[in-house]
């Protein structure tokens, strides 16, 4: 793969940050002042294979820091259903004389919330399967068909 050079790898940067190659372009090639030329090279760039690489490589490193994988999933559904996690929520409290102010205050999660986690984490594991025996009956005619003859039965 050729090696890019510090403004293409600054253009790719840039490009993933709103996919807009015009701008992109601009932002990296500052002596460039028509949007109309900008957009003719930034389109120009994106059909270079090594940029195209390039900033796939950038998306997925990005996809991969922000993206739970299903441990992460699986460990907070986990901590929500055994009541170890908790939230931030805003509570109105009276201050006297009529007047309140919000306050906020960590909350453990409620009986409704573990459940769901738990309802979720059993159909992960699948516990709630309904399991059923489905049973047919199939009759099968001998001589239906007569080989020599090519006739039916009847």
């Amino acid at each position: 793969m050729k090696r890019l050079t510090e403004k293409q790898k600054r253009f790719c940067e840039e490009y993933i940050i709103d996919l807009n190659a015009t701008r992109a372009y601009k932002a990296v090639y500052k002596n460039c002042k028509k949007d109309e030329s900008a957009r003719a090279n930034g389109s120009k760039l994106l059909t270079n294979t090594n940029i195209k690489s390039y900033i796939d490589s950038l998306i997925e490193e990005i996809h991969t820091k922000n993206t739970a994988d299903a441990r992460e999933v699986i460990e907070y559904l986990t901590s929500v259903m055994r009541g170890k996690s908790s939230a931030e929520i805003v509570v109105v409290e009276g201050t006297g004389d009529g007047c309140s102010q919000a306050v906020k205050v960590n909350k453990s999660p409620d009986e409704k919330e573990r459940l769901k986690a738990a309802e979720l984490l059993g159909k992960r594991f699948g516990l709630f399967i309904d399991k059923q025996q489905n049973v047919q009956t199939i009759e099968i005619k001998e001589n239906w068909f007569d080989v020599e003859k090519g006739d039916k039965d009847e």
